[in-house]
């Protein structure tokens, strides 16, 4: 029996070339004028996914 993969996680998850697993930054997206520019690079790369979450999107990732 096959599994199925989770598509929106498929659509909303990078994997990196170590294999962690990169998510998109909230509020990088409109509305920039009124934001430093500290804060759009640090929002600009992508959160690194850790801990519990990595279990998770393995699970719902079953073929990487």
């Amino acid at each position: 029996m096959t599994l199925k993969t989770r598509s929106w996680v498929k659509k909303r998850v990078k994997v990196t070339g170590k294999g962690k697993f990169k998510l998109g930054q909230a509020w990088n997206k409109h509305l920039l004028s009124n934001k430093s520019k500290k804060s759009k690079l640090k929002n600009k790369f992508g959160l690194v996914v850790s801990g519990v979450e990595v279990k998770k999107i393995k699970e719902q990732l079953p073929y990487l």
